[in-house]
This record gives C-alpha cells, sequence and structure tokens, in this order.
C-alpha cells in the first residue's frame, strides 16, 4: 500500500442521484451536468421533449409507487425536488429514455464509480472524508482504529464513523492513491462477523398478505407482514423502504459496503411470512426485482435476470425463502426451482400434534415430515424452526421433542432455528396468558433447557439462531434477553461441556493452512437417501468447507423433474472464513484454494462408487460458472454432470 502518498479524496460534486422510474418498470437513473448538451441534443433527435432530471424525479419517479405485477399505481404525497439530495441536478433529460431505461444513461451510470455514488447517498462530507483520511494515515501508521478515531474528533462534537473510513479508503483506492490493502479493510471493517460464514447476506421482506395460519403466538400488525414488527431490524428496512424489493436489496448491499463487507456473494433471504401463499406472479416480479438490484439493470423477464447475475459483480449464491409445511408438495418444489430457490425455511415449531392443534398452527407432524422428504429429494437446503414454551409445553416435554428432530430419520434439517416462544401483547396468547392460562419460561429456565439440548445436535447441522430478534420492549413477561446464545455459551462452559453444530466449528477468521486438513466423511439416513456430509477440517477441529452428498435410495419421493432422474445430488457446498471477492484470494484464508472443487470431486467419486453415472447439482443462478468450470452443465434449474 501506498500511504506516504499524498492525495486529497474529493468528492464528485455532481455524484450521480438514484431515482425511481415509473411507468410500468423501475430504473435508477441520473446523469451529470457536463453531458446535458449531448442528452438533451440526443432527445430533440428523437422527438421526444427535454426535462429537467428534477422534473423527472418529481413527477416520473418520486410520485409514483409501484405495487407489483399487476401494475396498479398509488399517488404518494407531492415532494420537492429540494428534498431528494444535493446538490440539485438539473440536466436535461429525455423523459421516455428515462422511464425506459435505455440508451446513454444506463452508460452514463455504469462508466461512474460506484464509491463517489454512494457519497451522495449517505451524506458524506468533504469535512468527513478529510477527517477519515487523518485517521487511517494513523491507523496505518500502527494507531488502534479506535484510538484513531478519537484523536481525530468532528468539530460539531462527535466522531467520525467507520462507514466514513470504509468509504475514503475505498475512494483511495479507486484513484490510484493507495493500493487495496485487504489487511487494512479488515481492520477499519465494522460488525465483521456478518460474513466470516463466507458469503454475505441480504434479507429482504415481503409486503403484507393474509397468512393461511392463525397462530396463537404470532404478533400481528396491520403495517407488516404476519409475525413480524416494524422496528425488527430487516422489518425496518423494508418498511423504510415500502416493501419494493429492488430498493431493499440495493440499500441492503450499499449499507454492507459502506461498513466494509464484500458484496460480490449474496445469499439472499426473502422473509415475510408464508412464500407459497403469495400469487406467483408476484414471486417471480420479487425475484427479479432482487436480482435487478445486483445486476445493474432492468430485466424484461426473470430468466433473463438469472442469466445476467452469472455473470454480475453481484452474484446471488444462494436464495431462502420460508414456507409452511402444508404448502409443500411436487408442483411447489419444482416452482420453486424455475425461482432459483436453494434453501427453504419451514416452521415446524412442535413435533407433537397436540400442541400444534392447541397452538392452531393448522398443519400436522406429518405435514413436516412429507415436506421434508420432498425437498431433500429436489435437492435443496433444509431449515427447520422449532420453538420451545409453546402454548401447552413444559420444560421437559421440550426436552423430548427436541429429540424427535433427530430420531425421525425423516427430518434431520440441515439448518436449526431455536425460537423460544415470546409472549408478546400483539398476539393471540397474550389474552391467554392475561387469563392465567399461559406461563413463560424465565431466562434462567430457558438457558438451561438450550444448554441442555445444544450438544445432542449433529455436527451435519447449523444451528442460526436461539432467539428472535423482536425489541425486548414488546416482550411482556419471560426472557427480554437478545444475548441468549452468548448467555447458552457460557453455561456450557460454565459446565465443561460443548456444541459440535456446524455455526461452534465455523473457522470464521482463523488462519487456514491447506495441508493440515482432514477430510472426513459423515454418513446418516435422511428422508429415503443416504447423507454424506463431506468436511475439511483443521486440527483443532474447526470446520473450513463442506459438501453435502444425497444418494437417493428406494424410499425416496421419485419428481417428475428430469435433471434429477438417476441422480446423486449436492445439494450444498460451502467454504467459510471471510467472504472474499470473486476470484479474489487471501494467505491463510479457506476461501480460493481449491477446497470447494476438491470435495465435488470427492463426492463424484462417491457417487460412482454407488453405482450412479450423474449428478445433479441444486446450483444458485450466481455458482452457474463455478459449476460450469467443473465440468457441469446447465439442465433446466439444475446444473448436470454425465457420465461419471
Amino acid at each position: 500500500m501506498g500511504p506516504s502518498g499524498g492525495g486529497q479524496i474529493y468528492l464528485l460534486e455532481d455524484a450521480v442521484r438514484p431515482a425511481r422510474a415509473g411507468l410500468g418498470q423501475e430504473r435508477r437513473i441520473g446523469v451529470e451536468p457536463h453531458i446535458s448538451a449531448a442528452v438533451a441534443e440526443g432527445s430533440q433527435g428523437a422527438g421526444q421533449g427535454a426535462r429537467t432530471a428534477a422534473y423527472v424525479e418529481d413527477i416520473g419517479f418520486k410520485g409514483l409507487v409501484f405495487n407489483g405485477p399487476d401494475h396498479t399505481w398509488r399517488k404518494d404525497q407531492a415532494r420537492g425536488s429540494e428534498l431528494v439530495g444535493e446538490p440539485l441536478i438539473e440536466s436535461a433529460v429525455d423523459v421516455k429514455q428515462a422511464l425506459d431505461g435505455i440508451g446513454m444513461h444506463g452508460a452514463i451510470i455504469r462508466s461512474m464509480g460506484k464509491s463517489q455514488a454512494f457519497v451522495e447517498r449517505t451524506n458524506l462530507t468533504q469535512a468527513k472524508l478529510d477527517l477519515a483520511r487523518l485517521i487511517l494515515d494513523d491507523v496505518v501508521a500502527g494507531l488502534p482504529v479506535e484510538e484513531a478515531i478519537r484523536r481525530h474528533p468532528r468539530s460539531g462534537g462527535g466522531f467520525v464513523g467507520k462507514n466514513a473510513l470504509v468509504m475514503a479508503y475505498r475512494m483511495l483506492v479507486d484513484q490510484g492513491v493507495w493500493a487495496f490493502d485487504p489487511l487494512l479493510l479488515r481492520r477499519i471493517r465494522m460488525k465483521p462477523s456478518r460474513t466470516l460464514s463466507g458469503v454475505t447476506t441480504v434479507t429482504v421482506l415481503t409486503k403484507p398478505y393474509p397468512c393461511p395460519g392463525k397462530c396463537v403466538f404470532c404478533p400481528t400488525d396491520a403495517r407488516m407482514p404476519k409475525s413480524y414488527l416494524p422496528d425488527e431490524p430487516g422489518a425496518m428496512r423494508a418498511l423504510q423502504n415500502e416493501f419494493d424489493p429492488f430498493d431493499q436489496t440495493l440499500s441492503r448491499m450499499d449499507q454492507l459496503s459502506a461498513i466494509g463487507h464484500p458484496t460480490a456473494k449474496i445469499e439472499l433471504l426473502i422473509l415475510g411470512g408464508t412464500w407459497s401463499s403469495y400469487r406467483r406472479d408476484y414471486q417471480a416480479w420479487f425475484v427479479r426485482r432482487c436480482l435487478d438490484a445486483m445486476n445493474g439493470f432492468e430485466s424484461a423477464e426473470l430468466v433473463e435476470a438469472q442469466a445476467a447475475n452469472a455473470r454480475a459483480a453481484h452474484r446471488n449464491v444462494g436464495l431462502v425463502i420460508e414456507t409452511r409445511p402444508d404448502h409443500v408438495d411436487e408442483a411447489e418444489v419444482a416452482w420453486l426451482r424455475e425461482l432459483g430457490v436453494t434453501k427453504v425455511q419451514m416452521g415446524a415449531q412442535s413435533l407433537d400434534d397436540r400442541l400444534l392443534a392447541l397452538n392452531q398452527r393448522g398443519h400436522t407432524v406429518e405435514d413436516t415430515r412429507r415436506a421434508m422428504r420432498l425437498l431433500r429429494a429436489a435437492g435443496f437446503k433444509t431449515v427447520l424452526h422449532w420453538m420451545p414454551n409453546l402454548l401447552g409445553a413444559t420444560l421437559e416435554s421440550d426436552r423430548t421433542d427436541f429429540e424427535r428432530l433427530w430420531s425421525d430419520e425423516d427430518l434431520r434439517p440441515d439448518e436449526l432455528k431455536i425460537y423460544p416462544n415470546q409472549l408478546l401483547e400483539e398476539a393471540e396468547l397474550y389474552g391467554i396468558w392475561q387469563q392465567g392460562g399461559f406461563t413463560p419460561y424465565s431466562t434462567e429456565e430457558l438457558v438451561a433447557l438450550i444448554a441442555d439440548i445444544k450438544p445432542s445436535i449433529p455436527r451435519f447441522c447449523r444451528v442460526n439462531r436461539v432467539i428472535r430478534d423482536f425489541p425486548s420492549t414488546h416482550v411482556v413477561e419471560g426472557n427480554r434477553r437478545t444475548s441468549l446464545r452468548q448467555d447458552v455459551h457460557q453455561e456450557l462452559a460454565r459446565r465443561g461441556t460443548r456444541c459440535s453444530c456446524i455455526r461452534c466449528r465455523e473457522v470464521r477468521g482463523r488462519r487456514v493452512v491447506s495441508a493440515d486438513l482432514e477430510l472426513q466423511d459423515l454418513e446418516y439416513s435422511a428422508g429415503g437417501a443416504q447423507e454424506h456430509f463431506l468436511s475439511f477440517v483443521t486440527p483443532d477441529d474447526h470446520l473450513a468447507g463442506f459438501l453435502r452428498l444425497s444418494l437417493p435410495g428406494p424410499k425416496s419421493p421419485k419428481l417428475p423433474m428430469a435433471d434429477l432422474q438417476d441422480s446423486a445430488l449436492i445439494r450444498e457446498v460451502h467454504v467459510y472464513g471471510q467472504s472474499l471477492g470473486i476470484g479474489r484470494s487471501r494467505r491463510g484464508a479457506a476461501q480460493h484454494v481449491g477446497l470447494g472443487s476438491r470435495l465435488v470431486e470427492t463426492a463424484e467419486v462417491l457417487a460412482k462408487q454407488a453405482g450412479y453415472q450423474r449428478v445433479a447439482v441444486i446450483s444458485a443462478v450466481g455458482t452457474r460458472g463455478y459449476y460450469a468450470r467443473l465440468g457441469y452443465r446447465l439442465g433446466r434449474t439444475y446444473m448436470v454432470k454425465d457420465d461419471l
């Protein structure tokens, strides 16, 4: 790096501004004043009337909000162009070109530096960037980041945030003043754990929509999809963006980038209730618009967006939805693959039919078992939600219920979210509690319960959550601590025990020496298939990467999908450590050192030994290129290799 090289960080005075396009599609466009004459000349030549950008933003963009595939519109309260941002762009813009998102405007946007565009969106002033440069100089000189920040307070009070440090650093790199230094970026990055699992997760929510469930524990808020509250972190972002998929995706990528996280590999997590109950045209539109945000341009159809994302700078490496067990059948499984879904979350909540009925879940344990069999047969990664402290449950019945997740061969999920029931005033359960019909567990009881059951979780399963993100102010009685995972780990340490789930063993930021890794094969039965959990493990039992291979058996469901005929299935390939850009590597990191390809080769050998001549991979659209380089071809929705 060249920290001694001078160079002032300059803001582009008239940076590109995002704006919402209307008339049937959404489009983010903007232009710079110095090209206004060219644009005006081009639009006059096309026989279209030129308009100022402010006019287009106020009338064409800001005034209309697209509500989905039915092309219905609602008029927002008029907002003046002075509220759009500063400085005001008064370039001449051809209205038709702007709204269609074609021609030179798209080329202009693509040529703009991403850092410069984001500066305008986040209101980073020149004064903040000047301070950030001084702080960065101190950090490069060896000063701890927090100390360097305190050494340079802002003139009006307070301190510069790490997002300003990251932006200043990136601008210095973009301008050629400094060379890219991943170690420096790691030091100034905010919340580094967000991307230590190898990918960057972007969470978006669908619009409020009637839920087929009537669960007594679910909160109801008319502004939100069922079971969500408006001040949960992800829900707040959705509400601020009016549940628009494009805006949610782009704004979250911008936020993550601003605090130093790579956004080349995106796991898209679509939440918001029962996905399968939404209209299919809405689903296709929603996914397409999320991909459009990653691709940087608008697509006419979902398949176009998917094809483009295979080569995009921000690739979708996983697509996750959540649904109910009673909404999963063969047709739904095939449709999810058309959308590009690779992982399905389902609310099992309990494996006791009596408790499911008492809590008005509207499905049975057999529905969950059947759904899990179908999803596994189609190669999906599966996530089950399990809720202790449901109405009618006891601490002892919860311990027994949890054991069924692993003793029942039709279950055995790949991932698990433990969501202790929380008493909320917005839920029907609140009235039952008021009448003395429900008693929440205390924090101490919950910690003891989870510490009892967590060590029994198999090594092939990842525990994503042990508490829901409801703000503690909503909890009427019972546990209010959102740091329950840390409390449980402290209790496990006190007991001298440990959990061996995937999350507890991830290598995360630890240094990895490839030669020291041991390849392990954990074999187990599930859903009629023989599962192989292949993993690279460090000498101290940390997980550097893994692959899930499923070998369907005689009792596996037979799905009418050509890609899957007589195929072994690779359901997941995951290499851990700090998420890196596509094609980048870092000394001592697990990613991009060939672990993934070695796992795939091992899986192919095992499949061939078991009598399979074909392997199908449930690839996300953004990872198709990776598998193509390993000799796979695109079938209808899976990557396939024949003649092993």
